[in-house]
């Protein structure tokens, strides 16, 4: 596909907007770095260097008889993550290797992916079995599990509104853990015959950074050893901020009750 100048800056800002879309989905850094340089070389570019950590996006393409471009795009919002547009970036990234796109279709495509959510109801029934269904795992009683559920979809509603805020994340679960340890208190205060800790556990598996950790530890292994570390940095501090929230929630009460 022949590019003019005009339609390789498009072309740019798209694979640089998809790739901060991949970073905010999750996906470990070889997967961006490999995406953005099949896309390019999709398109014709005879040479794709694509540089890529946790915060920073660098990609230079050069095109037979043009100039060099280089852009780089500053990340500034990593979303946790998520395989529902994580998949949907993955299968256009396919389609757009096979058979490239028209420019205009490959941003509208994009466009699309990003305003996608999975939906609610989805998110919301799966916190609920979830948190549940660990509750009782590791020991929790049918009833324990039945408020651990309770208490995951109002995990799931807490995430919903506070992802609409600029609250970055460490504070976020900090404040979420904080509000579910006292709910957890004042219902085992209210109904003696439940169990904290096991409410607790279910709970607290939907908020560990299991998924983020272990790609910070695999972008180790696999030579990104930047990404990796900020990565890993960023995984203890959700932990603690968890482990933090959920302390001081348990001793507030304590002192009060």
């Amino acid at each position: 596909m022949e590019l003019t100048s005009e339609l390789q800056g498009q072309l740019l800002d798209c694979i640089l907007d998809m790739g901060q879309l991949l970073l905010g989905c999750g996906a470990e850094i070889s997967r961006v770095e490999d995406t953005l340089s099949r896309i390019g070389r999709a398109y014709g570019a005879s040479e794709t260097d694509v540089f890529v950590i946790t915060s920073i996006i660098s990609l230079t393409m050069e095109f037979p008889g043009h100039e060099a471009v280089t852009e780089t795009r500053r990340i500034v919002r990593d979303d946790g993550t998520d395989f529902y547009r994580l998949e949907k970036l993955n299968a256009l990234s396919r389609a757009v290797c096979a058979e490239p796109l028209e420019i205009e279709e490959l941003r509208a495509r994009i466009d699309a992916v990003a305003a996608g959510r999975k939906p609610f109801r989805v998110q919301l029934v799966g916190s609920v079995l979830a948190a549940g269904s660990f509750a009782v795992f590791f020991g929790g009683s049918v009833w324990d599990g039945l408020a651990a559920a309770i208490l995951g979809a109002l995990i799931c509603l807490l995430q919903l509104r506070l992802d609409r805020t600029e609250i970055n994340t460490v504070a976020r679960n900090l404040l979420v853990s904080f509000l579910i340890g006292v709910a957890a208190e004042l219902l085992t205060v209210a109904i003696p015959a439940l169990h904290m800790d096991k409410i607790l556990i279910g709970d607290i598996m939907l908020l560990i950074p299991g998924l983020a950790m272990t790609n910070a530890v695999r972008n180790i292994l696999l030579g990104n050893t930047i990404s990796g570390l900020v990565r890993l940095a960023d995984s203890l501090l959700w932990a603690g901020s968890l482990a933090g929230g959920f302390m001081v929630a348990m001793r507030i009460c304590d002192i009060l009750m």
